[in-house]
């Protein structure tokens, strides 16, 4: 049965991922950055739906449950590495590159659940990102993302 089936723990896990991907990525689309609100929320998403299952088949199979979130890093990498844009002797695109693979990771902290080391590393990336967003501005006007 579907009822059966469904799992309140991986519910919780995704929900938590949309929170925590949306509130990262709602900062970068409210500066106008190319990885935005939906971006960072499929990545969250995605990387706390892999970590569950690499944990759920180490569980169920043995093996290690680091593999895949291994192949997640090293995939966000490639992803973020698209990311970074090099035009007239301008980087751009650092930033989002570094938010893509922080996402990433939190991801893969909600998936393995983990959930306050989650929120307090979200907190944390949400003061950088806002925080120093807002000093870069402010006193290093020609800051490059």
């Amino acid at each position: 049965m579907i009822v059966e089936a469904f799992r309140l723990d991986l519910a919780a896990k995704l929900v938590i991922a949309v929170l925590i991907g949306g509130g990262v990525g709602l900062e970068r689309e409210l500066n106008r950055k190319p990885a935005g609100l939906r971006t960072n929320v499929l990545i969250c998403v995605g990387s706390a739906l892999l970590m569950d299952l690499s944990m759920s088949i180490a569980a169920t199979h043995g093996g290690d449950p680091g593999r895949i979130a291994a192949q997640v890093v090293t995939g966000i990498g490639f992803l973020g590495a698209g990311t970074i844009l090099h035009t007239r002797g301008q980087i751009t695109g650092l930033t989002s590159a570094a938010t893509i693979w922080v996402v990433a990771a939190l991801g893969l902290t909600i998936g393995a659940g983990f959930f306050v080391e989650a929120l307090g590393s979200a907190v944390t990336v949400m003061i950088v990102l806002v925080g120093l967003g807002w000093l870069e501005r402010r006193y290093l006007p020609h800051g490059n993302d």
